[in-house]
């Protein structure tokens, strides 16, 4: 008897509909899976077999034939173990073959029919509607991340007998369903706080500059000038991600299986922070299953790189098509996958190997070549895609002591969110949503100079030895610097403002 039922597989971000075709015939007792399975699959027999016996039902004794279309494309993960279940079940006579063809059916199974949580559970849901079903069946875990999306109605279960009962119309379940509001309101609470920062205006000035614009920033200073205590505040006065951007960012973290039914959202813009051993596998994304890197779970957010210089230069060099782009195309022999990776860049490293170069308060004790082999290891190209350079000092004693009272998140972000409302105005009806997106047709048609301006970047131009690319870049930041002031033109004083951010030029 052949039965026939639906399930979801994953190719890169994207989920495709898989039908799983069962036939039990006459022979020898025998089971085998086609369709390109991988290993985790071509095993799924042996759990299936053993869950199905320990459920209580009878496992069948001919020729057991299980397609997996299209066969074209491999099937990986432990996610078919339940709709193989179920369909040998359905072939049998014992799951009423009818009801299985409203759901999509994924969860993996242990030896004692139990549903185990499975991966990329969320890219599987939100493309439902293109695949066009609107009922899932899943394991219980996974509930929260089905929960999102309201289209759908997902069923989750903690057993095989559950799933088998429900089929049937002996058991009741209701689709889950999940408070997104909540969700958003509660994550929206931080620990960290701008105003635990004891001076560094001007810093923090240009990490506004940045965050307004989505501009890459690199920040320059000795060891404790407060450079990663910066970075890591810069969650707390960034706009509140959409739901839009929110499902697509936590789509990335469910093919990486990083949520949780306490989190299943990802309601904050990601901050990612790798350590500088990593490698461009890591980072890049790639691997023996073309998994997503840290670029990619830090899209919609930002990607922290402390001591800049000590990554591997390749890693580094990797980098470079994500920035201009937004995605990344990783290619092996296996296949080739592409990943989202809109995320803001903000590196910091020291002056020098030491770290006490130009400093006041301590002697610097390399030597130029050291000083320029170290600067060295960051290229060029790359360094033309970080849109503002800016130095910070030692802090002082007296601005660790000081009682005055500093500027608090939620303050500076308000002037983010409007600059980034003006923008979103400007941009409408283009793919672009922020300033260091705009390319050069549209720097030419929003970025307007007037004489005095156009002499002003002249000079930089020629003093500084700006590429075209740092002054496509200035450009773009002293639009944003307008729009933090409310300004529909740039004006001189913004143009100044953002040369003084090119400080390694």
């Amino acid at each position: 008897m052949l039965a026939r039922l639906f399930s979801g597989a994953l190719t890169g971000f994207n989920a495709y509909l898989v039908e799983i075709e069962v036939d039990i015939g006459r022979g020898l007792p025998n089971v085998s899976i086609v369709g390109l399975p991988d290993t985790a699959v071509k095993e799924s027999k042996d759990r299936v077999r053993t869950a199905i016996k320990n459920a209580g039902f009878n496992y069948p004794a001919g020729r057991v034939t299980i397609n997996l279309a299209p066969a074209d494309i491999k099937k990986e993960g432990p996610r078919f173990d339940l709709p193989i279940a179920l369909g040998i079940l359905s072939a049998q006579g014992i799951v009423n073959p009818r009801s299985l063809q409203e759901y999509i059916v994924i969860g993996e199974l242990n030896l004692n029919a139990e549903i185990k949580p499975v991966r990329g559970v969320l890219p599987i849901v939100v493309d439902m509607k293109k695949i066009g079903k609107r009922k899932i069946i899943l394991p219980f875990a996974n509930r929260a991340e089905a929960g999102i999306i309201k289209e759908v109605e997902a069923y989750p279960f903690h057993t095989l007998n559950e799933v088998v009962h429900f089929l049937n119309g002996n058991f009741a379940c209701e689709p889950y369903r999940l408070d997104i509001e909540e969700i958003f309101e509660r994550e929206s609470q931080y620990e960290l706080d701008f105003s635990e920062v004891k001076g560094q205006r001007g810093v923090k000035r240009a990490l506004e500059v940045a965050l307004a614009g989505a501009h890459n920033l690199l920040m320059l200073g000795p060891p404790g000038s407060g450079k990663t205590m910066l970075a890591k505040r810069l969650p707390t006065i960034a706009p509140q991600l959409s739901l839009e951007e929110a499902l697509e960012t936590t789509k990335i973290y469910s093919i990486m299986g990083l949520l949780s039914p306490e989190k299943p959202l990802i309601a904050t813009r990601p901050f990612r922070a790798p350590h500088h051993t990593i490698s461009d596998a890591g980072l890049i994304g790639g691997g023996s299953t073309l998994k997503p890197g840290e670029i990619s779970l830090a899209h919609n957010g930002i990607l922290f790189l402390d001591e800049l210089p000590e990554f591997h230069r390749d890693v580094l060099e990797a980098l470079r098509q994500p920035l201009e782009e937004g995605k990344v195309v990783v290619s092996r022999a296996s296949g080739t996958v592409s990943y989202p990776a809109s995320f803001m860049l903000i590196a910091a490293m020291n002056p020098c190997p030491c770290g006490y170069y130009g400093s006041s308060r301590k002697q610097c004790r390399c030597s130029l070549y050291q000083i320029q082999r170290y600067r060295q290891k960051i290229s060029g190209p790359l360094l033309d895609r970080i849109d503002i350079h800016i130095e910070v000092p030692a802090i002082e004693y007296k601005q660790i002591t000081s009682s005055f009272p500093e500027e608090e998140s939620k303050e500076i972000r308000k002037r983010i969110v409007s600059a980034r409302e003006r923008q979103r105005k400007r941009f409408s009806g283009s793919r672009i949503n922020y300033n260091a997106q705009m390319s050069v047709r549209q720097i030419k048609k929003y970025c307007t100079l007037d004489q005095e301006c156009a002499q002003v970047v002249r000079t930089a131009i020629e003093e500084l030895h700006l590429s075209a690319r740092a002054y496509h870049k200035v450009i773009k930041v002293a639009r944003t610097i307008a729009d933090l002031s409310a300004e529909e033109k740039i004006k001189k004083e913004h143009l100044l403002e953002a040369i003084q951010y090119r400080c390694l030029d």
